[in-house]
């Protein structure tokens, strides 16, 4: 399917590794320009990779997240698409949230949630000039199920997708598309923190192998029985960024195996 996006410029935050680098690399087989924006000094590596811009900046850091955006239209001219693909957990595990503390939420909420407002409020002015583009925020199934596992991470990514909701209404008059896209079950370096913070309450000699756990938990949860990949996730990033999708707005699409079916 062609999807219309050679010569375009995508920026993709939180792409040094995992699924804000498939992303990046997905749009780079479309032919897009690939702005790789990453806190990581290793998103040189593969915008290196892929003929990328390469800007190492913190999202929780308002002033770096502008400069980036001026340094990529200053350098390519232009900015048709922002993926925010940047998220922590708190590195504990709930069930219950009282396993928790309060002070383990404001981390998380700073990262996952002011780092993605840092983004829009950064990057919106030069799609609003433009009067096109696409927003795109990973969000998680966890926003949607009120998931016990990590109630920080849970709450954050829930807000994420109300936020996304109110920048596509803010933005659509400007014919600018903001979108949510939730993977579920992906091998990460995230998912595996959360298994570890698990495995760390669980008494010695009833721990479960990360391979056990995940398993385990895939074939309860998710329908088609099987992980998600962030090459399944950057395949539908690069769909609703592309015109393909151009009446698709405000939405929270799922790539999930179907852990998650709303009407």
């Amino acid at each position: 399917m062609e999807l219309g996006l050679t010569g375009q410029v995508a920026a993709v935050i939180g792409s040094a590794q995992g699924i804000g680098e498939a992303i990046a690399r997905t749009f780079a087989a479309e032919g897009a320009r690939v702005a790789l924006i990453d806190r990581d000094s290793r998103v040189s590596q593969t915008a290196a990779s892929i003929g990328g811009l390469a800007v190492v900046a913190d999202v929780t850091d308002y002033t770096a997240i502008q400069t980036a955006a001026h340094r990529i239209k200053t350098d390519w001219g232009r900015v048709d698409h922002v993926i925010f693909a940047v998220g922590i957990g708190s590195g504990k595990f709930g069930f219950p949230f009282w396993n928790l503390m309060p002070s383990d939420w404001p981390k998380v909420f700073m990262v996952n949630v002011i780092g993605a407002a840092n983004v829009a409020h950064a990057f919106a002015p030069l799609l609003i000039e433009a009067r096109s583009g696409t927003m795109l925020f990973l969000s998680s199934v966890a926003g949607q199920i009120g998931s016990q596992t990590d109630p920080p991470y849970s709450a954050s990514k829930a807000a994420l997708i109300n936020f996304a909701q109110c920048a596509a209404k803010d933005l659509a008059p400007y014919g600018v598309r903001v979108n949510t896209l939730c993977p579920g079950m992906v091998q990460t370096t995230l998912n595996r923190s959360v298994y570890q913070a698990w495995a760390d309450l669980q008494p010695e000699g009833s721990k479960s192998t990360y391979e056990e756990w995940a398993g385990e938990k895939v074939r309860r949860v998710v329908p088609l029985g099987r992980w998600q990949t962030p090459e399944d996730i950057a395949s539908m990033a690069v769909f609703l960024s592309s015109s393909r999708a151009a009446n698709v707005t405000g939405q929270t699409v799922n790539v999930d195996g179907g852990f998650v079916m709303h009407w």
